[in-house]
């Protein structure tokens, strides 16, 4: 330790020799370690990702402190990342591992039904939503330093535990630059920071006309998927039987397929009806009394999906990041009530595990 109280100089190298070490023992004791990786040099490449970074190198507030952060985030000193609801917890590799925590204001529902009111038409589905697909005027309206969806700096609070006495500290303006990147990859979790549902934004209707009257009803869907469409995660009929056999036990019955039924309409039949999953444990671990831990829904409807995330206490975003997909697919789901979900098999084989660790 120096006179002032800092810490002597650590290679980069050994830093992350010494945060591993101690990220696997975090690891073993139940933490889901996020890190933030780059490929290259740049940090952020996409509109969402890209507009984060230059939204906080706009305020003269940051612009000494943030450049210290760039190295960090580049050199992969941020260790693990993880975005709530208006909250960010990250853990930064320095001499030391620090754990830093930025707190972010809700956006206010005026901004949020303005940014509606003037993107209403404008966008015709999640995927050109999360891909940053937008004409210009809905581009300068969700990211307008002022009334945008990215936050002021009255709108957030940091906290690092590292010795240094500034609000913001390189660590805290590494994970700064870690959102940008995280939002390269999934810009959904901008929303779910700022408490609104991005959903909001898409008029499903102009996506359905548009759809149709660019003809694109059997040959887009031939090529990408009803999925990437609609932006909606849904069984695709390039499926095979063998890859279906390796979620669920055989099934007698052929497997159902998306049938189209003209160049406008589809219709989706529900999958065959699973068998409830036999490996389920007697008993629910954590509580007290024992009991018969509940069978996986059969067959799979959007009110069981309801019920299951009700139970939970999660938004649709907390609990489709618990599965690993966008919260646009929960929305989808639940809607369907009380008729059969298709899914891919590697989502079901999700949302099988997901059930036995929370039922």
């Amino acid at each position: 330790m120096s006179y002032y109280g800092w810490a002597p100089y650590v290679p980069v190298a050994e830093r992350r020799a010494k945060a591993q070490k101690q990220l696997e023992k975090m690891k073993k004791k139940g933490l889901n370690v996020q890190p933030v990786l780059l490929s290259g040099r740049k940090i952020a490449d996409s509109f969402w990702g890209k507009g984060w970074c230059d939204h906080m190198e706009s305020f003269s507030d940051y612009a000494n402190r943030l450049p210290r952060g760039r190295s960090y985030v580049r050199n992969g000193s941020v260790c693990h990342l993880e975005i709530q609801s208006g909250h960010i917890k990250a853990i930064v590799s320095g001499s030391s591992l620090y754990n830093v925590s930025i707190t972010i204001t809700p956006l206010v529902k005026k901004k949020w039904d303005a940014v509606r009111s003037a993107c209403s038409g404008r966008i015709g589905s999640l995927i050109d939503l999360l891909r940053g697909r937008l004409d210009r005027g809905v581009m300068e309206v969700v990211s307008d330093r002022r009334e945008g969806l990215f936050p002021l700096p009255g709108e957030m609070k940091f906290d690092c535990d590292c010795p240094d006495w500034a609000g913001m500290c390189k660590h805290v303006a590494a994970v700064l630059y870690g959102v940008g990147a995280r939002l390269d990859h999934s810009p959904e979790m901008l929303f779910q920071l700022r408490g609104v549902n991005h959903e909001e934004l898409v008029d499903v209707s102009t996506a359905v006309t548009d759809a149709a009257k660019a003809g694109t009803s059997r040959r887009r869907i031939a090529a990408t998927g009803i999925g990437d469409v609609f932006g909606i995660d849904m069984a695709e009929t390039g499926e095979t039987a063998s890859e279906t056999a390796a979620v669920t036990p055989a099934i007698k019955s052929k497997p159902e397929k998306l049938t189209p039924t003209s160049a406008n309409k589809l219709e989706i039949q529900s999958p065959p009806r699973q068998p409830h999953t036999k490996n389920v444990p007697a008993k629910t671990k954590g509580h007290k009394k024992s009991s018969a831990a509940a069978p996986f829904p059969d067959p799979l409807t959007g009110d069981a999906i309801y019920a299951w995330r009700s139970s939970l206490n999660e938004t649709q975003a907390v609990f489709a990041s618990r599965i690993g997909i966008t919260a646009a697919s929960i929305s989808q789901w639940e809607k369907k009530g009380k008729a059969a979900i298709g899914m891919q098999p590697r989502t079901l084989l999700e949302l099988g595990k997901a059930w036995k660790l929370t039922r």
